[in-house]
């Protein structure tokens, strides 16, 4: 991504400045906001060919996908397939830092998630009937970690955790490795996170095996997890016959900084964000006009400094901004709006901030709370809403492996109450045999 940026790396940089005073600032706030994710019809062709090839032929279809697409000669799924001996064997083989670090990282993330999980629960009426509701895990999940131009052994924690902390009996987690490359990192995660099988498949032909299931790879009941265009479009394509997560935009940090933070340590995490990726957004709301300034000469004088200067740069020129509010309560409508996926407070109090925040993916809280911490191991979920859809949408949690059925069993005298007015309603819908059914059970 890097060499399409033709910037130098020391070239003078300003980040885009924006004002809520200015009439323009709404329609310059959508504008900087826009993000549509959906695929092109070209996209979505290849990815309904790859899908209905894979549903076709299976794991034949799986070791030539993976053999043009990955540079990967495998003669069969079995040699795309990693067993929990050589997960274990990449744990193993980590320098002691690493490993403690993935440790330690699973150990607050199942901590954090066990608080999550739901109980069944039920009630008996005075009449005797039993109302409540039963909470099964799903008997097998599939997680996506993608691989290529980065590997994220934090994405194998985040997804895979909480599916077995819900109780999922079955993890399965599709890897592509382009080149045969393998990272022991992310394999020592999976063994960390208690991965059951895993596939070094990846791309749209990974999303089908999980959604429909082929010969070798195991279907499952949902699939998480992040991936590139082409992922999130067979994601799409494939819900309904398999629960997904979401369907997730690029990356996004709003900080709210009331004054008193360090400038510097603000630029680093307004870059924290943005190096993801030259469409990853990243923007900075204050009220003092002295201390953007300062926020704004850090950025100019600390991202030369950076390893994907370029991205950063590429990324805060087209998608970041430093917005300048009249006030905390202006400073909160715009957070609000946004609904960003990380919101950083770094305020002085917080804690007083916290009520008023009604749609953030995660909240990141005061001036030694960084959110790059929450990408690793604070313990909360790193898989959070994007583009807005904080304003209906979670984090990725327990909650999303688990279901609920509802229990009724009724006593004699529950079903003849209920039979009455259950009639009454199915008759003035013109079912009748709803409300035959019900009567039956009247006993006068």
């Amino acid at each position: 991504m890097a060499d399409t940026v033709t910037d130098s790396a020391t070239e003078s940089f300003k980040m885009p400045r924006l004002d809520t005073r200015d009439e323009d600032f709404g329609p310059l706030l959508e504008v900087l906001l826009d993000w549509e994710g959906v695929s092109d019809a070209e996209v979505q062709k290849r990815v309904s060919q790859i899908i209905e090839d894979v549903r076709t032929r299976g794991d034949a279809a799986l070791v030539e996908l993976t053999r043009r697409f990955d540079r990967v000669e495998a003669d069969s799924v079995e040699a795309l397939t990693l067993s929990p001996e050589r997960l274990e064997q990449a744990f193993d083989s980590l320098p002691d830092a690493q490993r403690e670090a993935l440790a330690h990282a699973a150990q607050r993330i199942r901590s954090y998630h066990r608080h999550q999980k739901s109980e069944s629960w039920q009630y008996r009426e005075a009449d005797g009937t039993l109302l409540g509701q039963q909470i099964t895990a799903l008997d097998r999940a599939g997680i996506y970690v993608p691989g290529g131009k980065a590997a994220y052994p934090s994405s194998v924690l985040m997804n895979a955790i909480p599916a077995h902390v819900a109780g999922v009996r079955e993890i399965v987690m599709v890897v592509p490795t382009p080149d045969g490359v393998l990272n022991d990192l992310v394999l020592a995660a999976a063994h960390v996170a208690g991965v059951d099988h895993v596939f070094t498949i990846g791309g749209a032909q990974a999303i089908a095996a999980l959604a429909y299931g082929t010969e070798s790879v195991p279907r499952v009941d949902k699939i998480v997890g992040p991936g590139n265009i082409y992922v999130a479009t067979a994601k799409r394509a494939v819900f309904g016959q398999v629960g997904i997560d979401m369907i997730a935009g690029p990356s996004e940090i709003l900080v709210v900084s009331d004054g008193g933070t360090d400038p510097d340590w603000l630029a680093m995490d307004l870059f924290s964000q943005a190096e993801h990726d030259e469409d990853a957004q990243a923007i900075l709301v204050g009220w003092d006009a002295a201390h953007l300034d300062a926020v704004e000469a850090a950025i100019e004088r600390l991202l030369p400094t950076l390893e994907r200067a370029p991205i950063v740069r590429a990324s805060l020129r087209s998608r970041g901004a430093l917005i300048r509010c009249r006030d905390r309560d202006e400073a909160l409508a715009l957070v609000n709006r946004i609904a960003p996926e990380h919101l950083e407070l770094s305020v002085a109090d917080p804690e007083s901030w916290l009520h008023e925040v009604r749609h953030a993916g995660a909240i990141f809280m005061g001036r030694y709370t960084a959110e790059a911490l929450g990408d690793y191991c604070a313990g909360p979920n790193h898989v959070l809403p994007t583009s807005g859809t904080a304003r209906f949408s979670s984090p990725l949690g327990v909650y999303d492996f688990q279901k609920r059925s509802s229990i009724i069993h009724c006593s004699a005298k529950g079903a003849a109450t209920l039979g009455r007015t259950a009639s009454v309603l199915a008759r003035g819908e013109a079912l009748t045999a709803h409300a035959r059914s019900a009567e039956n059970r009247i006993d006068d």
